[in-house]
């Protein structure tokens, strides 16, 4: 068991979509980064046309960098890959930009969408995720996590797909409110109660997820690998 933030080293956190790393990892990432630890966000795809106007993905990714300035994160990548066309693009393609992400950050502890999602490119990412943190290698990253997306996670079908059973909770009580603050920065994704992408609904979560370990507000994860 990990004892302690300090314990995750370096960290990335690994986002399908820009807003992603927020609703699952917003309070982590900023209490990693409040007690001066590194934390990269790898936003794997961009909105491309004829489905996303420039326009619009100009201005998610200005959202995205100011909601990460404000959770403290070191460095922010853009990988670029075409979003909801991740099932066309070749498995290789992919598996080489996080591969080259992976040797350039080498990352200590990564945080990754859970494989179960409803999304494709989720359950895409996951798995070229996985393939770049293979220990083939003398350094790979020891610590893996699959944390839960809002809409995404929740809406997997049950007993068909992987269900989200966690087991690692991390304590986000005195960072809930940045993490809340950083996801109304994404004017463009927030929507109002009982839309689950609202801000009402990820304190909610946050406040089920704490009180499951006896806490005011958690995190939760699955732990895909950890190497003592």
């Amino acid at each position: 068991m990990i004892q302690g933030l300090a314990g995750f080293g370096r960290v990335l956190v690994v986002a399908p979509h820009p807003d992603d790393e927020v609703l699952g990892c917003g309070g982590t990432i900023a209490r990693i980064a409040a007690d001066d630890g590194e934390v990269h966000v790898a936003v794997v795809t961009r909105g491309q046309p004829p489905a996303f106007s420039e326009e619009a993905a100009a201005r998610v990714r200005a959202e995205a960098e100011a909601a990460h300035r404000h959770l403290g994160v070191r460095r922010t990548h853009w990988l670029d890959q075409p979003a909801g066309r991740l099932s066309e693009t070749p498995h290789s393609t992919l598996n080489s930009a996080l591969q080259d992400l992976f040797v350039a950050i080498r990352p200590d502890t990564v945080f990754i969408p859970f494989v179960g999602d409803v999304h494709l490119d989720h359950q895409l990412i996951f798995l070229s995720s996985m393939v770049a943190a293979r220990p083939h290698q003398a350094e790979y990253p020891p610590t893996i996590l699959a944390y839960e997306t809002v809409s995404e996670t929740n809406w997997n079908a049950p007993y068909v797909t992987a269900a989200f059973i966690p087991q690692v909770f991390i304590d986000i009580e005195r960072s809930l409110e940045r993490k809340l603050e950083a996801m109304a920065m994404f004017a463009s994704q927030l929507r109002a109660l009982p839309h689950e992408r609202s801000l009402e609904t990820l304190r909610a979560l946050a406040i089920l997820r704490g009180a499951t370990v006896h806490r005011r507000a958690a995190e939760a994860f699955v732990l895909v690998r950890t190497v003592i």
